[in-house]
């Protein structure tokens, strides 16, 4: 784990300017997010973020940080760079859909590991709730108009949004993944976040605040991701209106699922759980996986463009 110079973490677009006698140059270095406020009432100081992959380039595509939400607790979080990355969404050997759709190598493929930066949980299993899955050109369960959902798109951006498309998948869509509602839009928890707390999944044992997870988009379209203990619907979203997301959704919740692992050396070797969740273990998408989940590449020529 190393972390980046402070002076990278400003979260503002910066210029350097060189004169001489004969030039002036100026570079603008890429766009990182500012460090993350304190959380908890009183709270000072700031979390920050690190580079968990130093090998994969100067410019970090992925950074990771944690935070207190309790005396006693730590949430987590995750940035990953729209711009350098490929994210592809992957079936497991129960999730999404019926046996006989071909559901791919249901872990990280061998050929496309030597540019994995990262892994995460995705959603509900879909017999749970209403909700689309299409990844590999293929509807594994139908999309729902209404539905928050995690989209990729075949030009590498990535978004979070209200599906409005209903059955037709856009050509522009290399793979979407719908969960419930959206918990944050224009920056502000929704008002279905707040006000129906029990739309937001069957907790375990039915207590209100569980380990919950969830991505979101930040102002210049970067994807986030978060995870933490003892949250509700609003207070997960407050997290993300913390980390500047503009739309957020939920993925899945309780202590069995929520995991977001980095690899420390090319070729998916040295795995870390970056969520502190003692369910999960960091080889977890090297080998066949029961439920969907995402991977991240850094981007080039010869990635793999769909999941396989």
């Amino acid at each position: 784990m190393v972390a980046i110079p402070a002076t990278i973490f400003s979260g503002i677009l910066t210029s350097t300017t060189t004169t001489t006698t004969t030039s002036t140059t100026t570079t603008t270095l890429p766009y990182v997010p500012p460090p993350v406020p304190a959380t908890l009432p009183g709270g000072a100081g700031t979390s920050s973020w690190i580079n968990p992959e130093p090998w994969s380039g100067s410019t970090p595509s992925i950074l990771t940080t944690s935070f207190p939400i309790s005396p006693t607790l730590q949430g987590y979080a995750a940035w990953i760079r729209s711009t350098s990355t490929s994210i592809g969404l992957y079936p497991g050997y129960k999730g999404p859909g019926p046996l006989r759709i071909n559901r791919g190598p249901m872990m990280v493929p061998v050929v496309a590991r030597p540019y994995l930066l990262a892994t995460f949980n995705s959603g509900f299993y879909e017999e749970d709730t209403a909700a689309g899955f299409y990844s590999h050109h293929t509807t594994f369960y139908p999309m729902v108009n209404g539905r928050a959902t995690l989209v990729t798109y075949t030009d590498g951006r990535v978004d979070v949004l209200t599906w409005t498309s209903g059955q037709v998948i856009p050509a522009t869509i290399g793979t979407a993944r719908q969960n419930l509602n959206l918990l944050v839009e224009n920056h502000h928890a929704t008002s279905a976040t707040i006000a129906t707390p029990y739309m937001w999944g069957s907790t375990l044992h039915g207590l209100p605040k569980v380990w919950r997870s969830g991505v979101g988009v930040d102002d210049h379209g970067n994807l986030l991701y978060v995870a933490a203990p003892d949250q509700s619907a609003a207070s997960l979203a407050a997290i993300f209106v913390r980390l500047g997301a503009v739309r957020a959704m939920e993925m899945d919740i309780n202590p069995v699922w929520p995991i977001f692992v980095t690899y420390g050396a090319r070729g998916g070797l040295l795995p870390v759980l970056r969520v502190s969740n003692p369910n999960q273990t960091a080889r977890r998408f090297l080998y066949s996986s029961t439920k969907d989940f995402y991977a991240v590449y850094l981007r080039s020529a010869t990635t793999v463009q769909v999941p396989w």
